[in-house]
């Protein structure tokens, strides 16, 4: 049990400390050691009243290294229980553990489930599932040697530290550099990916509302299939550069051609978005934005109804090819697999803000519980929607392999329930953006300048360079399969495989415990990670 202390104001660690330690800490501390004089510590008729302990302000726990360490707050701080509570709701405080594992799949989920149909689809059936499995596991290893990674310095207060300041403590100032490195390649593979969807969502949102508007009905192609739940394949010559209008015929006049071509998809939807998201860029504060990151479940709730609504509705199209392709079916076994690891390594990329995550969890002794149950919760969702899009995908009359990177494109713009699904996503997309930008801005200016709004000039240079990326992917290069697995790999190799093993590593040796079963394993993850990489530019 720790007891306040009256340390002398050279000895504290802290700013303005003259205010904080008074004379009447010292009278007080002088009782509070009177009163432990008077009788045992088991003997509660003389312990110390509760007039006699200063408040949480005023306690400080000395250190033989000659510092002082202040304790923060008590019960009555606005720390949560688990993460994202800041009103201290009763359902936070009364399911602490519940709303932690919550928070970290919240966080974790993200666009990458679009695609995990995709990467199934490369990787084949039985091999995707595998992979799925396997990178969660490894992913989940990195995720708490991270988590561990603070407790693993002795004599520092590493309370307020995040895993760039472990980067720095073992790495020096290379370290730290390389880990925001990294971590801004996630970032900024996030806010392109972002952009090449709303592009999509926003274009097949328009033309489903001018669609019903001109009464225009979608005729039935060879590329598609009939029904009331149509599938196409929008790409039949599987040829990422042709027009993605390739397989559908409409009633076509000269309005409804001024529109296709006003309204095109590469050509002018990733243009008209910098009108709409440029000036939300240069907000002092992304507060506002912040409100909204509750849609983000809503939408991953609607898609898991979608994709059940739609899996019971076309059945289930499977046959197993073990290592040979055929004209409707995949093999099970691809060597295209390192594509889908690609997109789980960033599909289960949370390792750069976990310790940030569960700091505040009420209860620390769990934390390794609630990661490995979170986990578990977002890699079943990955699997669920993975496998049952393919799955369902009918094949024949089309072959698996016209699932598409985003797996949404394999449905009309006329279907209602996926118009839904898509506006859903573009609006909750339009409100993390310039979450993300902010965070973009806070470390790069943080670290530059160390202001985190030097100017509106320099605020607006790095905003302008960060929407030019994503429009210039979204008009070239539109294909989020692949962006997720370059960007997820690249960071993933620094963030989640080589930085925790080579730390973990190192604070072993310190302590004269590394052994070469340890030394062996994780240097073999450290491979894993670059062949993970390597695999992206040769598959």
């Amino acid at each position: 049990k720790l007891s306040p202390f009256y340390v002398e104001p050279r000895n504290i660690v802290e700013d303005s400390v003259q205010d904080r330690v008074s004379a009447e800490a010292s009278v007080l501390n002088s009782r509070v050691h009177y009163y432990s004089r008077l009788t045992g510590s088991s003997d509660r008729l003389l312990a110390p009243p509760d007039h006699v302990i200063p408040p949480p302000e005023e306690i400080y726990i000395y250190s033989p290294l000659g510092t002082a360490f202040k304790v923060d707050g008590g019960e009555a701080t606005t720390k949560n229980p688990s993460d994202p509570c800041p009103g201290q709701l009763p359902s936070c405080v009364n399911e602490a553990d519940f709303v932690c594992r919550f928070a970290i799949w919240n966080t974790m989920m993200g666009t990458s489930i679009l695609s995990i149909p995709w990467g199934i689809k490369q990787a084949g059936f039985t091999l995707g599932i595998i992979s799925v499995i396997l990178m969660a596991l490894l992913t989940l290893y990195c995720c708490y040697r991270i988590l561990k990674s603070t407790k693993s310095i002795p004599y520092v207060d590493t309370s307020d530290w995040e895993f760039p300041d472990v980067c720095k403590h073992y790495f020096g100032e290379f370290g730290k550099w390389l880990s925001l490195l990294f971590s801004m390649v996630s970032l900024m593979g996030a806010m392109v990916v972002y952009w090449v969807l709303m592009s999509n969502f926003l274009f097949n949102t328009g033309k489903f509302i001018y669609n019903y508007v001109h009464n225009i009905n979608i005729s039935d192609t060879e590329f598609g299939t009939n029904g009331t739940d149509k599938v196409v394949c929008p790409y039949p010559d599987l040829d990422p550069h042709s027009n993605s209008s390739a397989g559908l015929s409409y009633h076509s006049d000269n309005s409804t051609a001024l529109f296709n071509h006003w309204w095109s998809k590469t050509n002018s939807i990733p243009f008209y978005l910098i009108v709409l998201l440029l000036p939300l860029l240069n907000f002092r504060s992304a507060s506002f934005f912040a409100r909204f990151t509750f849609l983000g479940t809503v939408s991953v709730a609607y898609l898991i109804f979608l994709v059940t609504l739609k899996a019971f509705r076309l059945g289930f199209h499977l046959e197993f090819h073990w290592f040979d392709s055929t004209e409707m079916f995949v093999p099970e076994f691809r060597l295209l697999f390192p594509q889908l690891t690609g997109v789980l390594t960033l599909a289960f990329f949370i390792h750069n803000c976990i310790i940030t995550l569960m700091k505040n969890n009420r209860n620390q002794e769990n934390n390794v519980r609630d990661l490995s149950l979170a986990y578990l919760l977002v890699g079943l969702t990955y699997l669920y929607v993975g496998v049952m899009i393919f799955a369902a995908f009918p094949s024949p009359p089309l072959s698996k392999e016209c699932i598409e990177p985003n797996f949404l494109d394999n449905f009309p713009s006329s279907d209602v329930m996926v118009f839904v699904a898509r506006a859903f996503l573009l609006f909750q997309m339009m409100s993390v953006y310039p979450l993300l930008g902010y965070l973009v801005r806070v470390q790069l200016m943080g670290q530059l300048f160390g202001d985190h709004y030097p100017s509106f000039a320099y605020v607006f240079i790095l905003n302008v360079l960060i929407v030019g990326a994503g429009v210039l992917m979204a008009k070239f290069y539109p294909n989020i399969g692949s962006i997720i697995r370059y960007s997820g790999a690249m960071c993933g190799l620094a963030l989640v495989f080589v930085f925790p093993s080579l730390i973990h590593m190192r604070a072993l040796r310190r302590r004269g415990e590394l052994r070469w079963p340890s030394a062996f394993f994780h240097s073999f993850l450290i491979m894993l990670g670059a062949a993970n990489l390597l695999g992206q530019f040769f598959m």
